[in-house]
């Protein structure tokens, strides 16, 4: 007796295994019979550098043409790990890689002594030794600047809450100290470090998994003002002023949103860049002038931070 074919529910199609019982043939290594030198040749695809998958070549990666993909991976990856860490704003701290703390300037000091003992008629060290009894009196910017990374962390990164996290260019001197600061308080920091001709090695106070190395400075450059809500200026070089006027001019034309623009010791800045002179110059706006307040200590500096942002309708700190 002949039974009736059930009809099939939905519930009862087969649904296939996650793995095969049956191996597909191109997952087997064959040759075909009697070609005795095929085994080889396909040993030699997989050894190719044309076999590599693309994502993996990182021979291929480097080429100029893939410029593009490296410029998109270089923007998403500190975008997104930051977004990971929770890192809703920062703020930025620049300065000089040769402002060290007074203890190792005056090692330094003490050092040419020594040689100019042994070469006193030496013009080259004499003027090394006066440069570096400059670089002494400047040790107390990395001492201000350890002391602002202290202070916005602990205003700032309160109930897991993460803004204002300190973020700086990953290297010694004046970003060694804030990031410095922001350890001292067991609060989260960031540094952008930049590939260089010469090695150049990230201080060891960043937080881990936030130090990031870049290729191209323009991507590093975004990173640094993508989340910023201040930057706060040290003495420092040629590295420190670039970033610094970049961001000014950003400002300046409105092609970012304001931010409060803090320099920190007054004599250098005006000694360095004459504002007023380029005012009177003509090349610069009077209004220009007020895109930057100058601090001589840290609080100085958070407190400008404060005022311009209770300005804006914004309090960070109650009054």
């Amino acid at each position: 007796m002949s039974q009736r074919r059930k009809k099939k529910t939905k519930a009862s199609y087969h649904v296939p295994a996650k793995e095969r019982k049956e191996p597909l043939p191109e997952s087997r290594f064959r040759v075909p019979l009697g070609d005795e030198e095929a085994a080889a040749r396909i040993e030699n695809h997989l050894k190719s550098p044309s076999y590599v998958r693309a994502d993996k070549d990182l021979d291929f990666l480097q080429r100029d043409e893939l410029r593009s993909g490296r410029l998109t991976l270089e923007f998403l990856k500190p975008d997104i790990l930051l977004s990971e860490a929770k890192v809703k704003s920062t703020v930025v701290v620049f300065g000089g890689t040769r402002i060290v703390e007074a203890s190792q300037a005056r090692l330094q000091i003490e050092e040419l002594k020594r040689e100019i003992r042994k070469k006193p008629s030496s013009r080259s060290l004499q003027d090394r030794l006066r440069v570096a009894k400059n670089v002494l009196r400047k040790s107390k910017f990395y001492d201000e600047a350890r002391e602002f990374g202290k202070l916005v962390s602990q205003k700032c990164q309160l109930s897991n809450s993460c803004e204002f996290v300190v973020i700086t260019g990953g290297g010694p001197g004046i970003m060694e100290a804030a990031n410095r600061g922001a350890f001292d308080m067991g609060a989260k920091s960031v540094g952008l470090n930049i590939t260089l001709p010469f090695e150049q090695y990230p201080n060891p106070y960043i937080s881990p998994g936030l130090c990031f190395q870049f290729r191209y400075f323009a991507l590093r450059k975004m990173h640094f003002l993508k989340r910023a809500k201040a930057m706060v200026a040290f003495p420092g070089g040629f590295g420190t002023f670039d970033e610094l006027f970049e961001t000014l001019t950003l400002i300046q034309t409105r092609t970012i949103e304001p931010i409060p623009v803090v320099l920190v010791g007054k004599r250098f800045w005006k000694n360095a860049f004459n504002a007023d002179f380029l005012a009177e110059e003509g090349v610069i706006d009077e209004e220009d002038l007020d895109l930057f307040r100058y601090a001589e200590t840290a609080s100085e500096a958070w407190n400008h931070i404060v005022r311009w942002y209770r300005v804006h309708g914004n309090e960070l700190e109650p009054e």
